[in-house]
């Protein structure tokens, strides 16, 4: 089957001061998250000068992808910041694209990293009369290349550490009631925290580690809801506590630097392991590594030359879809809102 081009869809982030508190809007706009979470999450991003480094990191690996001599050309949209989704999809029928992949720079199931990014495309071809026709890539939380680029991430940063350390995995927190709404056919496999769990046991196995721990980061909803746990912080604290001689974070929920990994990581974690005494480093995201461009072009031949899935889990294989209809009744479904009286 032949496409014309490819979408790198994305999350989005500010590119100057005046750009934050808009685009945090944009992130939470009917979630409930309180006035002081964002107030605390803008002091983040202004700490950096107002500017997200994610969408410098995604125009990288898109010229990283060209430069391995991918064929398709390559539009870049968000769902939160300029250049957004719904612009990007009318630049493409500008441009004559009739038929486009489109590939999330999320690797798991759930609804923020999955299901949303079916939202994002919807709207977009909503907004976009004869809009090209999409086609989302799967999800890649187990291809042998993302794992391959976080192993060698891992034992790059080992070096710096006592050879007893303590192998952290970190992915972004979420509701758990949104964890538990993946919802049959998939019976937990689609789930967002056994992907992570999933993807840190092959990581560890990798790098020869059998004690790891998967922690959590980056909770931003109301204090009433229950969120995944522990989160990192108070994750090095613990270990302090029963006299790890070292800590080694590895970011297995993010593809790249995102402000998330550079302030709730390098920044409050590394600071308080600091603080305790405790040597600290943290394993480099994939983004950067030239396994991920050919990640990328992976998938995108999976479609184009109708080859097998290469992956590591026993998990289904998920996330494909056409037009922005979810892959699965029910799958990554947004968790209910409780009922307020």
């Amino acid at each position: 089957m032949s496409y014309d081009a490819l979408l790198w869809l994305s999350f989005g982030g500010p590119e100057g001061p005046a750009d934050v508190r808009p685009f945090l809007e944009n992130v939470t706009r009917g979630r409930g998250v309180p006035p002081e979470r964002l107030d605390e999450v803008e002091a983040h991003y202004q700490h950096f000068g107002g500017v997200s480094p994610i969408n410098a990191l995604n125009l990288a690996a898109i010229e990283a992808v060209r430069a391995i001599g991918f064929d398709l050309p390559i539009h870049f949209g968000n769902r939160n910041w300029h250049p957004m989704v719904e612009q990007a999809l009318a630049d493409m029928k500008a441009a004559g694209v009739r038929r486009a992949l489109v590939f999330p720079t999320s690797a798991y199931g759930g609804y923020s990293a999955c299901r949303q990014y079916d939202e994002d495309i919807l709207r977009a071809r909503t907004a976009v009369p004869d809009a090209p026709e999409l086609v989302k890539l799967r999800q890649f939380f187990d291809h042998p290349l993302f794992i391959d680029a976080f192993a060698d991430a891992v034992r790059a940063a080992a070096t710096t550490l006592p050879p007893d350390y303590r192998l952290v995995f970190t992915a972004h927190s979420v509701p758990v009631s949104a964890d538990q709404a993946a919802g049959p056919p998939s019976e937990g496999g689609h789930r967002y925290s056994r992907q992570v769990a999933e993807a840190s046991r092959l990581v560890a196995a990798a790098v020869g580690q059998d004690q790891y721990d998967v922690v959590w980061q980056s909770r931003s909803g109301p204090p009433r809801i229950p969120w995944l746990e522990p989160d990192i912080v108070d994750h090095v604290e613990s270990l302090h506590k029963e006299g790890v001689p070292g800590i080694l974070v590895c970011p297995i929920g993010f593809v790249s630097d995102h402000l998330e990994v550079v302030w709730d990581l390098d920044t409050e974690a590394h600071d308080r392991a600091t603080e305790l005494g405790m040597p600290f480093a943290r394993a480099a995201t994939p983004n950067s590594d030239p396994r991920f461009a050919q990640l990328v072009v992976e998938l995108v031949h999976e479609h184009t030359h109708n080859l097998p899935p290469r992956k590591l889990s026993p998990f289904p294989t998920a996330g494909c879809t056409t037009n922005g209809t979810p892959c699965a009744p029910l799958c990554c479904e947004p968790a209910k809102r409780p009922t307020k009286h």
